[in-house]
């Protein structure tokens, strides 16, 4: 039987990781079934920020970059497009799969179903129901664009039911019958795997002088968050007074772009309150496997980011979410996480519920950590 060619589009950093799990599963089960090729869109590329996640994680390398780089949401989706198109045509896949919400999965979506190639969705179902986040547009188009759909949670299957999708198993995938599952979430099963690998290989804690569940974890990078004087002071406000009521230290990890942003836009009395502080440890920005290690041995994680929510929850780590939604809604339905926004008032307030709650609970909301061979054996069936 000959293999079925799948291209994986990659661009931001988080999809390189999903990535890793299910070119895992392909080279150690099903390497005489699938051939994967990777296209790296470059939307997020530099060596800090993607070249080292190969390297580190053992992920394999992209097949081809396209070398995008940054740009307004249409200038990079057409470049992206256009260079998409070109190597689907050369390389007739048998399916393209997409992970997520960004600008490289749209244009991934995009480009494969105007050919007639059957798209894969990774995180199919998620919603947020905030239609001003772009986010929440590519994952609706991507969805109705697809063939398989894999939805990492429950809430996704029922987000697709309501939008008119069927969850029958009684044909075979195509455009017009696409097929649900509820698969379970890629993030786990890297979460468990490389979890190990951190314990082994990260030597940040030691670096830093900080012991286990004596600091708390904070990621800033939405520039709904970064970009907007109020929204940027009214945060790290927050955070300094978080840092000062629970006498624990603050390790924030800062891209040089909301660093920059920092040193525009924060008041200067609070800028100098935060350098003073020796608790408020800004450093910069750390690979996969550190950023683990800090997840695994914080008390409590603030962030902004979707994939931080999910891995404190991984951790079993309670979070404060600097957002106002949330598609992970399962984590803050349960009393695991907290929504604060920008508010000043509701980060502190929530950081301290968090950290003086002692009854938290974790179902298996996001699989067995066996999401990717049960996604490559449901791909196998439908090609």
């Amino acid at each position: 039987m000959s293999r079925k060619k799948i291209i994986t589009i990659i661009g931001a950093r988080p999809q390189i990781i999903k990535a890793a799990a299910i070119s895992r599963a392909i080279k150690h089960k099903f390497s005489d079934q699938l051939l994967e090729l990777i296209v790296h869109t470059g939307q997020h590329y530099d060596e800090n920020m993607s070249a080292v996640f190969f390297s580190e994680l053992d992920i394999p390398q992209p097949n081809f970059n396209l070398e995008i780089g940054s740009g307004s949401h249409a200038s990079q989706t057409g470049k992206m497009l256009i260079g998409l198109e070109e190597i689907f045509l050369n390389e007739k896949p048998d399916a393209v799969l997409v992970y997520g919400d960004t600008n490289s999965t749209i244009a991934g979506a995009l480009a494969a179903s105007k050919i007639h190639i059957p798209l894969i969705h990774v995180e199919a179902g998620l919603r947020s129901f905030n239609k001003a986040m772009p986010e929440e547009i590519n994952r609706i188009a991507c969805d109705h664009m697809s063939t398989l759909l894999f939805t990492p949670t429950n809430s996704g299957i029922a987000n697709l039911i309501q939008e008119g999708f069927s969850m029958s198993r009684e044909y075979k995938a195509q455009i017009d019958q696409p097929l649900v599952t509820h698969s379970g979430d890629v993030m786990y099963d890297n979460s468990i795997y490389f979890s190990e690998l951190s314990k082994s290989n990260s030597k940040l804690l030691e670096l830093l002088n900080l012991s286990k569940e004596q600091f708390i974890l904070c990621t800033i990078h939405r520039d709904t968050n970064t970009d907007h004087a109020i929204a940027i002071n009214s945060i790290f406000s927050g955070l300094l007074q978080v840092q000062k009521e629970s006498g624990l230290n603050l390790v924030l990890p800062l891209h040089p772009r909301t660093r920059k942003k920092m040193e525009e836009l924060l008041d200067f009395k609070l800028k100098e309150e935060i350098a003073n502080n020796s608790l408020f440890q800004i450093i910069d920005p750390v690979g996969f496997l550190d950023i683990i290690a800090l997840e695994e041995n914080s008390k409590l994680i603030i962030t902004d980011s979707g994939g931080l929510q999910k891995e404190a929850y991984f951790f079993k780590k309670p979070c404060v979410i600097l957002r106002e939604q949330t598609e992970w809604i399962e984590i803050v339905d349960n009393g695991n996480a907290l929504l604060a926004g920008t508010d000043t008032t509701l980060i502190v307030q929530h950081s301290a519920a968090l950290l003086a709650k002692k009854d938290f609970t974790y179902p298996p909301f996001y699989g067995d950590a066996h999401a990717a061979e049960a996604i490559c054996e449901i791909i196998i069936e439908n090609l």
